[in-house]
């Protein structure tokens, strides 16, 4: 939410590879964190939905990168972790927070207005599909292969799959949709802007990420400063799931994936994207009483598999 978004994460650099046996012990095993961060980012959906009952979506959007934000400065308070430092770290930041926080979470309350949250935790699976075909463009160490063509073609076609494209799209919003599609479009920009130039920035995930959000909090600040008037009221269920959304769904979560990639690896961390949308249109339909189609879950099914496919890597050939 983030996790996308998604809700995506917004690591800024990778956590060391072996975690020390100190910082390991008395964790939960990394199955079960994995299933509570899955839990967490398919939520996030269905509480940007009730967040938008009662505040306009910049000032959800604010709500979410502010508690997130506070989550993340307490844990390097309690750490002992300064803000990152350099003119060019913070300008570069800046960016990263416009393009991962700011404007997806934006979109994605924008959206929630007119389409239900299964169908823009949907759109959010789409993310990987996004950033293979940039990627090809923009990162040229990212080769092409029928595998991953493949992928990219087949997910397209399960999004048409979702939006019901032999229909004519009836029944779906355009504004709405395209609007979570924008959102999705924004994590993959985002993360070729901070692998070319925050790779190898000074300061651990959490510090970057503290100051991201920090930078994301001041932006939609200001933006819902100029677009919103400030609410009369403040309703107990709407304003906790803003509440929730920012201090787990970005900040809580994002502590528990830098510990999963820690312990078991990138690869198997970010398998938790193709659970986001499969808990995001349960909640949805059982908990918010949105309707459910066949091509819903068929369509999902064809996004996650397409961007599985657009993930794979060629495997290495074993010398004769």
């Amino acid at each position: 939410m983030s996790a996308p978004a998604t809700p995506r994460p917004t690591t800024l650099s990778s956590p060391p590879t072996a975690p020390s046996a100190a910082r390991t012990a008395g964790r939960l095993d990394w199955r079960v964190r994995f299933a509570i961060l899955s839990v967490i980012w398919g939520f996030s959906f269905l509480l940007i939905k009730v967040g938008t009952e009662a505040y306009a979506p910049f000032q959800v959007a604010l709500g979410r990168v502010f508690f997130g934000a506070l989550a993340l400065l307490t844990v390097m308070l309690v750490r002992r972790e300064p803000l990152p430092r350099g003119r060019r770290t913070w300008a570069h930041l800046t960016v990263a927070a416009l393009l991962l926080n700011a404007a997806p979470f934006s979109l994605f309350a924008y959206s929630e207005l007119t389409i239900p949250s299964s169908l823009a935790g949907i759109c959010n699976a789409t993310s990987p599909l996004w950033g293979m075909a940039l990627s090809l463009v923009a990162l040229s160490e990212d080769r092409p292969t029928r595998r991953r063509f493949a992928g990219l073609g087949l997910g397209f076609l399960g999004v048409l799959t979702v939006l019901g494209a032999w229909q004519g799209f009836s029944g779906v919003d355009a504004k709405g949709t395209a609007l979570a599609l924008l959102a999705s479009l924004c994590y993959p920009i985002g993360w070729i802007y901070v692998r070319r130039t925050l790779a190898s920035a000074p300061g651990s995930p959490v510090t970057l990420t503290g100051a991201q959000l920090l930078i994301a909090t001041l932006q939609l600040a200001a933006v819902s400063a100029l677009f919103t008037t400030a609410p009369t009221s403040f309703p107990l269920w709407p304003t906790l799931s803003v509440v929730a959304l920012g201090a787990l769904g970005t900040g809580l979560a994002l502590q528990m994936q830098y510990g999963l990639v820690s312990e078991v690896g990138p690869t198997t961390a970010q398998m938790v994207t193709y659970f986001i949308p499969v808990i995001a249109t349960t909640a949805g339909v059982l908990l918010l009483g949105e309707q459910l189609h066949w091509n819903t879950p068929v369509g999902a099914a064809i996004v996650l598999v397409g961007a599985a496919l657009t993930q794979a890597r060629p495997t290495a050939r074993k010398p004769a």
